[in-house]
Parts: C-alpha cells; sequence; structure tokens
C-alpha cells in the first residue's frame, strides 16, 4: 500500500538511542531501572515525567510500566487523547487548542514564529524531534499525512491554511528533546 494509506503503524519509536530520563524530575518522577520512556502508542508520549503525568491521571503505573501501553489498545489511545488534551508543561498550550484555534500565541510565541494551526500542534506534539529545522523529512511526512486525511474526509485543503500554518520549520520547538526546566 501507499505509505499516505497506512500512516503509522508502529506502537513504540523505533532504534531509539535514549531513554528520555529527565533527572529534574527525579523526586516526582523517579525513573525505574532499565526503563526508557522513548514514544509509545498512537499518539507517542516521552520522559518520564509524562508517563508518570498521564499514569498519575489514568491510574496505571507507567512509570515503572511504560511497556503496558504497547500491550493495550485501549490504555493506548487513553494516553493518546490525554495528550492530545493536556499541556505537557507550564505556560504551553494543548495541541487540541492550537488546533481549534482557540489558542493565541503570547509575544514570545509570536517571536518564536508561532501561529495558531497544524504547525504549532506538530510543535506541541513532538517539539524539536520534528520542528525548527527548515523543510524536513518528518514534518513534510505529518503534512502529507493530514492533507491526505482531509482529502479523505472531503475537506478542501484550503481549509488547512496557508503553508506558514502548515508548517513548524521555522518554529522554535516548545518540547526540546533534552532535559530541561519545565
Amino acid at each position: 500500500m501507499d505509505q499516505l494509506a497506512w500512516g503509522s503503524c508502529y506502537n513504540k519509536k523505533m532504534n531509539s538511542n535514549s531513554n528520555y530520563c529527565d533527572e529534574h524530575y527525579k523526586k516526582a518522577y523517579p525513573c525505574a531501572p532499565g526503563v526508557a520512556y522513548f514514544g509509545r502508542g498512537p499518539l507517542p508520549i516521552y520522559w518520564n515525567y509524562n508517563y508518570g503525568e498521564v499514569g498519575k491521571d489514568l491510574k496505571v503505573d507507567l512509570l515503572n510500566h511504560p511497556e503496558y501501553i504497547e500491550q493495550n489498545a485501549t490504555l493506548a489511545f487513553q494516553v493518546a487523547i490525554w495528550r492530545w488534551m493536556m499541556p505537557i508543561k507550564k505556560h504551553q498550550p494543548s495541541a487540541h487548542d492550537v488546533f481549534l484555534g482557540t489558542w493565541t500565541p503570547t509575544k514570545t510565541g509570536t517571536l518564536a514564529k508561532r501561529v495558531s494551526g497544524f504547525g504549532t500542534t506538530m510543535n506541541v506534539l513532538y517539539g524539536d524531534l520534528v520542528c525548527g529545522h527548515g523543510d524536513n523529512e518528518s514534518m513534510d511526512n505529518i503534512i502529507s499525512h493530514y492533507l491526505y486525511y482531509l482529502d479523505l474526509m472531503g475537506v478542501g485543503r484550503e481549509e488547512a491554511g496557508p503553508q506558514e500554518m502548515l508548517s513548524c520549520a521555522k518554529q522554535v520547538a516548545f518540547n526540546p528533546s533534552f532535559p530541561s526546566s519545565p
């Protein structure tokens, strides 16, 4: 099948060389020995603090057992919905608010080239794993999938907005892929 027909099909990040353990959160969300907090699920979460937060909200010990997301489809989608609806860090919008356009960038957000739309939605979800690197294959693939699904639903591509709303190529990332303060 054509890549756009199947989209993302992995329930965990492939070839991860990081355990995504941020020691800044060691008191609230200590990293379990031998456990890696790489992306898992249909809308992946990363880092020990995210596994800890979603686990607390869903009442599942994901900090010690992140593999539960890979083993339970219902839980995987509960985590994905949590990820979509919840801001990951303070002073950051949820992907839902950005996508719907109910979020308005602050002066700092405007200086970081963030505008309400699909590009900033990717920024909230993936940070510098996808955004802030100019045009790149990862970002372009996500945009292509989005446009493909708009076509399937009969929504005109003009509804997605201009390229600066679709792309996060020039945006400063919300979530760097290295540990930092919240």
